[in-house]
């Protein structure tokens, strides 16, 4: 019998590692994944993104590394929540520019970014998404 490449282990364990890179924002070596042929939208069972992982958790370089390598910079995880709306969440500033610069629409996802940044108050982000 073969295993479904999905279900293989050694894919499986490999997805993880690449999941912990985008979280730890290791840019070279996320790039080099995906120069080698990794899907730059791969999600994990959350639906979340290797750019939501490295939007969430501050890192700009890496958010900047996928999607020059064509990642969706909208694509939004099982709950609807997109990349900038978390980084506006995480006041992660930096990866907001970033996401701006390539192409995130501010209006996406529920919440989208315009709202989360008026559940915090967040004026400076609604005038750069243009929604103050």
């Amino acid at each position: 019998m073969i295993d479904e490449p999905a279900h293989d282990p050694e894919v499986l364990q490999l997805a993880a590692k690449i999941f912990d890179l985008a979280r730890h924002g290791d840019r070279d070596t996320i790039a080099a994944y995906v120069d080698a042929g990794v899907p730059p939208n791969l999600t994990n069972d959350s639906g979340d993104s290797l750019v939501m992982l490295a939007a969430y958790h501050g890192h700009a370089s890496s958010v900047r590394a996928l999607l020059e390598r064509g990642a969706e910079p909208d694509k939004a995880n099982d709950r609807g929540q997109t990349p900038l709306a978390g980084a506006v969440f995480k006041g992660e500033d930096e990866v907001v520019r970033a996401l701006l610069d390539g192409g995130a629409d501010p209006a996406a996802g529920a919440p989208s970014a315009i709202e989360t940044a008026r559940m915090f108050g967040k004026q400076e982000l609604l005038v750069l998404f243009g929604a103050a």
